[in-house]
């Protein structure tokens, strides 16, 4: 998402009552450009080579179901990152936000401050869990809601099983090593590392790499598997669309609210990034190794 070019109006009618300083405005435009300069060009947002190949839709199912195993990997031990960034929360707002991030994971459903229209319900996912906004505070819980258990729905269509996925021991050394970056940064007790750790994660996110997930399993799906269920992705490819818009409010939010020490900011959400990074070289680095056996095989 384009980093914005000036303050919000609300920073600006504050700086007008001198409720802030010029100074502290300036300071902020200089952390945008460093954000710009430093974090946002940054390979895993710009030029993620595996994305890119798995948007052509050329996936076979043993391609499929490599990248569902290691996603899973992921997507289950993202939940010990969010349970950190819960306790470590330098505020109650802010555990308050994590926490939502975190039950809605494990299966809270969003109870929704809008009523959804028939155009916003995904036709592959039940209506009780298709929830993408609102709040897990008065809620509802359902074991088949955890996006842990969307993905075992999914990846029981290409043969795989329970005890096939999820696990530290089905992870390939990269997939371990994004897990424990996001475990060791975006689960920081240093707020300052957190945050952008989480600023990191956001940019990434936002990137579009849902996208291109989701038009190479289009493909697979028309091609060979067709009652593959695709609302795992589906559904936080429409999240992240929503997050996206309030990345930079937050980042805006957050310098005017605190003394934010920028050097470990940038450090910490350049290091998430190559964590992020890692997870998707390897899967690169896999398929090119599967194509070149083919190649030798054939």
């Amino acid at each position: 998402m384009k980093a914005p070019e000036t303050i919000s109006q609300e920073i600006s009618e504050k700086l007008k009552r001198g409720e802030i300083s010029q100074k502290r405005v300036d300071e902020y435009y200089k952390l945008l450009e460093r954000v710009k300069r430093e974090i946002l060009p940054h390979e895993v947002i710009t030029n993620n080579q595996f994305c890119a190949w798995f948007e052509k839709g050329q996936v076979d199912r043993e391609d499929v179901r490599h990248f569902l195993i290691q996603f899973s990997v992921f997507s289950n031990l993202f939940i010990e990152a969010q349970l950190k960034k819960t306790i470590n929360a330098p505020t109650l707002e802010a555990m308050h936000a994590s926490k939502q991030i975190l039950m809605n994971e494990l299966g809270v459903v969003f109870k929704p401050t809008k009523k959804k229209t028939q155009e916003d319900v995904s036709s592959d996912v039940e209506q009780d869990i298709v929830q993408d906004e609102g709040t897990v505070d008065g809620g509802t819980f359902f074991f088949k809601a955890a996006h842990f258990e969307w993905m075992l729905r999914m990846i029981s269509h290409v043969g795989l099983t329970f005890n096939d996925v999820g696990k530290r021991r089905h992870g390939t050394p990269s997939t371990l090593f994004f897990c424990d970056e996001l475990s060791r940064i975006y689960g920081s007790e240093d707020t300052h590392v957190a945050l952008g750790a989480s600023f990191a994660v956001e940019n990434w996110a936002a990137a579009g790499f849902w996208k291109e997930l989701i038009s190479g399993l289009h493909a697979f799906k028309e091609r060979e598997c067709p009652q593959l269920p695709l609302a795992f992705f589906t559904w936080h490819n429409k999240v992240e669309d929503q997050h996206a818009a309030h990345t930079w409010d937050e980042l805006e939010e957050t310098f005017f609210s605190m003394d934010l020490d920028q050097d470990k900011f940038i450090q910490a959400g350049k290091e998430m990034l190559n964590g992020v990074n890692a997870f998707w070289k390897g899967l690169d680095q896999d398929r090119k190794k599967r194509e070149a056996s083919r190649r030798i095989a054939g």
